[in-house]
C-alpha cells in the first residue's frame, strides 16, 4: 500500500507529489489517515529556507487532523482511553525523549535537544517515513501524545490547535493578564486570532489588535477584540498614541507580538506600560533585529520580556478545548481549502497573505 505526500525536494521550488511506500508499523506506531492539514506560515518560511533546522527531502505540514487506519499494539490517549481504528484524532506535534535535564528536571520538554516534529526537522528517508501532514497518512511515532476528537467536528477547524493555538497557550501559561486588564495584539493572524481569544477568556476588559489586514483585523472582532489599528492606515506614533488614550495614558498592560518579526516586537515594547509585560510567541525562525536599548527599553520602564518557544501536550489540550466550546467562532478563521494536488497554490495565497488560514483536504 502507498500514499501520497507533498516533497520539498529543493527550497523555493514547487512542491512535487510522490507515493511512498506505507512500511508495516513499529510497536506503539499508529497509522493516520490525514483528514486536514493545515498551511501554517511556518511553512513558508521553511519552503523558502528560511528556518536553519530544516534538512531535505521534506514532507512538510506539521499541524493535522486524521482517522486512526491502523495501530501496533495498545496506544491509549492522555486520557486513557485505547486508541482504535476509526477513531478521529488531534496528537501533539512535538515528541521529545522525557529523560534529559529540560524533560525530566525542569519539566520543559519544549527545550529537549532530542525533540522531533514531522514536517519539520525529520526527513522522509528517515523512519516512519511518513513524516509530514501534506499527505494521505501519517505515521505517529511511538510515545507521541493523543486525544480523541468527538464525532461530528470539522476536523479542518482543529488543525491549528497543535501550533498557533498551542502556542499561543504556553504564552498565556507564562504571561496571562489579570481580569479587566487592558491587552495590545500586534499580528492578526492565526497565532494573533488565538491571542486574542485567550486574552478574552482571561478576563482582559480590553483587547487591541494591531495589522495590516483590514479582512483579518475585522475578523480579529469577532474573536473579541475590543479596537483594531491598521498599520497601513496609522504610523507607528498614531498607533502608540490610539493605545495610550484608549487605556488612560498608560498602555497596555500586556502586548503580545505574534508576527515573528523585529518591527512587530519593537511595536509591542512601545505599546507595553511600565511595569508591563511584553510577550512575545511569533518567532519561529529568524525574524530581524532593531536597535534595542536596555535602558529606555527595557529597564527605565521595568517591563518583563517573555519569549515563547513552541509548545507541549497540555497547551495543545487547552487550545482543543478552546476550538471545541467555540467550534462555529474558529470555523471563520478556515478562508481556504485545497485537494492535495493544489499544494502549491495552498502556499501562494498563504504567502500573498489572502487566507487567514488554508487547510489541505487530501
Amino acid at each position: 500500500m502507498k500514499a501520497r505526500a507533498c516533497l520539498v525536494e529543493a527550497f523555493k521550488e514547487p512542491l512535487r507529489i510522490k507515493e511512498i511506500t506505507i512500511p508495516e508499523l513499529e510497536p506503539g506506531q499508529v497509522l493516520v489517515k490525514i483528514k486536514a492539514a493545515g498551511v501554517c506560515g511556518s511553512d513558508l518560511h521553511i519552503w523558502r529556507g528560511e528556518d536553519p533546522r530544516i534538512k531535505l527531502p521534506l514532507i512538510l505540514g506539521h499541524e493535522g487532523v486524521g482517522e486512526v487506519a491502523a495501530v501496533k499494539g495498545k496506544k491509549l490517549t492522555v486520557e486513557g482511553k485505547e486508541v482504535k481504528e476509526g477513531d478521529s484524532i488531534l496528537w501533539n506535534r512535538g515528541l521529545s525523549c522525557g529523560h534529559c535535564y529540560y524533560c525530566a528536571v525542569l519539566k520543559e520538554p519544549s527545550f529537549c535537544p532530542h525533540r522531533i516534529v514531522q514536517g519539520i526537522n525529520i526527513t522522509c528517508n528517515e523512519p516512519p517515513y511518513l513524516n509530514g501532514c501534506y499527505a494521505d497518512f501519517l505515521i505517529l511515532p511511538a510515545g507521541i501524545d493523543v486525544f480523541h476528537l468527538p464525532s461530528g467536528i470539522d476536523p479542518a477547524v482543529l488543525v491549528a490547535a497543535s501550533c498557533s493555538g498551542a502556542t499561543a497557550a504556553h504564552g498565556f501559561d507564562l504571561a496571562r493578564p489579570e481580569p479587566g486588564e487592558a491587552v495590545a495584539v500586534v499580528g492578526p493572524g492565526p497565532l494573533g486570532l488565538f491571542a486574542v481569544a485567550f486574552a478574552r477568556a482571561y478576563g482582559a476588559s480590553q483587547v487591541i489588535l494591531s495589522g495590516g489586514s483590514q479582512v483579518r483585523l475585522e475578523m480579529g472582532r469577532t474573536f473579541g477584540a475590543t479596537a483594531t489599528l491598521n498599520r497601513h492606515e496609522q504610523q507607528p506614533g498614531e498607533r502608540i498614541a490610539a493605545v495610550m488614550d484608549l487605556t488612560r495614558g498608560r498602555g497596555a498592560d500586556l502586548a503580545v507580538e505574534a508576527v515573528g518579526s523585529a518591527a512587530a516586537l519593537e511595536e509591542a515594547i512601545a505599546l507595553v506600560r511600565p511595569g508591563g509585560t511584553v510577550l512575545s510567541v511569533g518567532f519561529g525562525q529568524p525574524g530581524g533585529s532593531f536597535a534595542f536599548d536596555g535602558y529606555q527599553h527595557l529597564a527605565r520602564r521595568n517591563i518583563r520580556l517573555q519569549g515563547v518557544w513552541v509548545s507541549d501536550t497540555r497547551h495543545v489540550y487547552r487550545a482543543m478545548a478552546m476550538i471545541l466550546a467555540h467550534p462555529q467562532l474558529f470555523s471563520r478563521m478556515i478562508t481556504h481549502r485545497f485537494p492535495l494536488e493544489q499544494v502549491n497554490e495552498a502556499l501562494e495565497v498563504m504567502a500573498r497573505k489572502e487566507a487567514i488560514k488554508a487547510v489541505l483536504i487530501p
